[in-house]
């Protein structure tokens, strides 16, 4: 029967979101219920035979929904939020049926600005009055203020403008995307020319063709294809996009006769061709235009809504969206130091048929060119399509290799949602690795295999932890997205509750100094814990540690092993006879070491050739080797350890305190010591940061510059505002590490055309489902370079 095929189909593609396991397990219950009383529909001689069995029955329907009420709990949170970013984490879009209403409790996106409408005017976009269908403030004729060029030359027969027609409004976000500069985020580094002329386009129509001969790296761009393609579908829902309008197709006035069943008659006119049906019902026209008939192939009208008719051609300009990726010289599926993420893509429009091309060396360039592309895309509220600039050629690649984002979730504890929601941001700023710093001496919310006791004594609770699966399921969904996840297990300080169980199993002690009184006398911050240099076992464990992690992210050619704030004043109670600064350097001789044993050694493919650490007093002792240690560089940007870690020729990721730290300027959180770091620092603060410059390194001290970080502690930062704390500011530093512009060097204040940049890809965080903050008032966005 096609009828059941048929709903099955239309709930395939259109459900809001996938069920959850909680609700998967209801519905498992339902039909168990169901069954059961069908069963127990019989006859009355039946049923006083089955008296007995029905009385049971009865109880375990009884004792089925008690269980069904009392268990629909699931095992861990699935997020701490509202789940309004489902269709970004889970890959697919709220019910478009339910038009505005789609995402449910998904965060507003900016309304549509009905009174408003936008001119390109001297290169910026002018807001006048628009009431009834009239521009009130334009002139009649639009020849009296033609449109000023916008992003280069680019023309199009087809295409639409952003001069404004009698009773035609243009959108904010339509202006801003074909007036002035170009808006990508982070901009591209090289040659770039986008014209300023649109194309209206159905997603149905949009087609890939992939170019390699590496099966790994065809699945991944797929895969991230399929991403980009329910991001847009969830952006165009977050504009309230009906059903209709995001498949560019109507509903049929009832099921197509071709989905009915056919009597044998039917299947005889069928099979000679005839384009009868006797049901009446609406045909559906196919690929080639002629109503009523099947494709002929298989594979005809993949990506297509069978059960609807398409809109008429003349409310899009594109009959074929054909997007083009070519990866053809390396077969590499994960990031190291030395991967080229550089891409070249254009874009074509000619004869209804768009085209794009994405050419690079590497799956990862080949996302980024993705990426770019997606922010060439925007659905325009007026004429209610998705529009591109539909002429384009780009060439980019990055300054800096390492472009990375720090997570602590020692402090507070984050869902893997939110985790993810987090790698979406950094896929689309272009942030490439996620620096998890997964434990510290508050909690240690990691389950591993080998010593489960970690987080049985060191998690916050049995529900605040995370499994190896799903350390697994956040790698595979960063690789997608091109991020590659860096962990972090910090040792030998910073390490508390979690390792106070060694007596108890005969390990001895594995820490020292937990949570010793005073604690500012053994540590930076409550509680203290160091673990012990002393002790094979603490070795063991963290050798096993490693192996686990570097079995669940995938090979890594840099690993984070810690080092940061060590306290020779715990270790100097313990052991008054040693030399404290030789014996951090065994222990983190002997940490390296156990990494290239957990790693596989000599026989590994893939083995992490560079450890980071935290700098500190004790980095640039000669026991560290600046061949095989890296340095994080997290003080002060002024700090003499910059120069000093430069001259004793140390690889750099700079995150300094002063520019890249985000949990700064939020006060104080305890009564003694210093417990915060003031002020505020703002998304400018983060973008105008370029150390190498005012350290004036030269072009050889400038290799030793691996790129940079943001950090994000989480004293003061739970679930409920992590997304505004890391955007758009994170997305600052993307740009800095990726284009590193220059044309600001010696100006106090960014850009006006950054700031216009910075508000569209703010916009462009919230349609993926972010919390990001605004970077000025509403106003300021809605009247270009009025504000600064």
């Amino acid at each position: 029967m096609l009828i059941p095929y048929y709903n099955m189909l239309l709930s395939h593609d259109y459900n809001s979101r996938r069920s959850s396991a909680a609700s998967q397990t209801r519905n498992l219950r339902m039909t168990v219920l169901k069954n059961l009383f069908k069963k127990m529909t019989v006859s009355g001689l039946t049923l006083r035979k089955a008296l007995p069995v029905l009385i049971v029955a009865a109880f375990c329907s009884f004792f089925l929904l008690v269980y069904w009420y009392d268990s629909s709990d699931s095992a861990k949170p699935s997020s701490m939020m509202p789940a309004y970013n489902s269709h970004v984490v889970e890959g697919n879009f709220g019910n478009p049926a339910a038009g505005d209403n789609g995402r449910g409790s998904a965060i507003p996106i900016y309304p549509i600005e009905r009174t408003w409408t936008y001119k390109c005017v001297n290169n910026r976009c002018v807001r006048h009055h628009f009431v009834n269908g009239v521009e009130e403030d334009f002139e009649s004729s639009s020849s009296n203020h033609p449109q000023s060029p916008a992003h280069g030359a680019g023309s199009s027969s087809s295409s639409t403008s952003t001069n404004p027609a009698a009773g035609k409004r243009i959108p904010y976000l339509t202006c801003t995307m074909t007036c002035g500069p170009i808006n990508i985020w982070p901009q591209p580094t090289g040659s770039t020319s986008i014209g300023s002329k649109t194309s209206r386009f159905r997603l149905s129509d949009v087609r890939l063709k992939i170019v390699t001969d590496f099966p790994a790296v065809e699945q991944l761009l797929r895969d991230a294809y399929d991403v980009m393609r329910a991001e847009v579908r969830g952006m165009m829902v977050a504009h309230g996009a009906s059903l209709e309008e995001i498949e560019g197709a109507v509903p049929a006035s009832s099921v197509p006769s071709m989905l009915l069943p056919l009597t044998v008659q039917q299947q005889q006119q069928r099979r000679a061709g005839s384009e009868e049906n006797e049901s009446g019902a609406s045909r559906m026209p196919s690929e080639g235009g002629e109503a009523g008939k099947r494709s002929s192939t298989p594979d005809a009208g993949v990506g297509k809504i069978h059960f609807f008719k398409l809109v008429s051609d003349k409310r899009y300009d594109v009959d074929a969206f054909e997007v083009n990726i070519h990866v053809e010289k390396s077969s590499v599926t994960f990031l190291t130091l030395h991967t080229d993420e550089s891409y070249n893509m254009t874009v074509t429009h000619s004869a209804r048929v768009l085209m794009v091309k994405i050419s690079a060396n590497t799956f990862f360039g080949a996302k980024h060119g993705l990426t770019t592309l997606q922010q060439l895309i925007w659905f325009d509220d007026e004429e209610r399509t998705l529009k591109i600039l539909n002429k384009a050629s780009i060439e980019d690649v990055p300054k800096f290799n390492y472009r990375g984002l720090m997570l602590d979730t020692s402090r507070h504890y984050f869902t893997v949602d939110a985790i993810k929601r987090t790698i979406v941001g950094m896929s689309h700023s272009k942030l490439n690795r996620f620096h998890w710093h997964i434990t510290d001496s508050q909690s240690f919310p990691l389950v591993s295999r080998h010593y489960p006791q970690l987080a049985r004594y060191g998690a916050y609770s049995e529900r605040e932890v995370y499994t190896p699966e799903d350390v697994r399921e956040l790698a595979a969904f960063a690789k997608v997205r091109g991020v590659q996840i860096i962990p972090e297990i910090d040792a030998p300080a910073h390490a508390g509750n979690g390792w106070d169980w060694g007596p108890k199993h005969g390990l001895g002690e594995l820490s020292l100094c937990i949570n010793q009184q005073p604690w500012n006398n053994y540590c930076g911050e409550p509680p203290c814990g160091q673990l012990n240099p002393k002790n094979n076992h603490t070795y063991a464990i963290l050798q096993s540690l490693y192996a686990e992690l570097l079995e669940a992210v995938g090979p890594l050619d840099y690993f984070h092993i810690g080092g940061d704030e060590v306290n020779l004043e715990c270790w100097q109670q313990n052991f008054n006879d040693s030399d404290m600064r030789t014996l951090w350097c065994d222990f983190m001789l002997q940490a390296y070491h156990r990494l290239q044993l957990a790693s596989g050694g000599q026989n590994a493919t893939v083995t992490p050739k560079l450890a980071g650490v935290w700098s500190s007093g004790l980095t640039n002792a000669p026991c560290l080797s600046k061949n095989t240690f890296a340095v994080q560089v997290w003080g002060g940007s002024k700090w003499p350890e910059n120069f000093q870690l430069i001259n004793a020729g140390y690889s750099l990721v700079i995150s300094h305190v002063d520019a890249w730290y985000l949990d700064c300027g939020f006060g104080s959180w305890r009564t003694t010591g210093e417990g915060a770091c003031s002020p505020y620092r703002n998304w400018q603060t983060v973008y105008k940061h370029r150390p190498w410059d005012e350290m004036k390194l030269t072009s050889l001290q400038m290799r030793q510059i691996l790129g940079g970080e943001v950090c994000l502690w989480t004293e003061q930062v739970d679930e409920s505002i992590l997304d505004a704390r890391l955007w758009p500011r994170a997305s600052a530093l993307a740009e800095r590490l990726w284009t590193d512009p220059v044309e600001e060097r010696y100006s106090e204040s960014v850009p006006l055309e950054v700031y216009n940049r910075m508000s569209v890809f703010r916009n462009h965080l919230l349609e993926l489902g972010l919390r990001a903050e605004p970077i000025f008032p509403k106003y300021c966005a809605q009247n270009q370079d009025e504000c600064v």
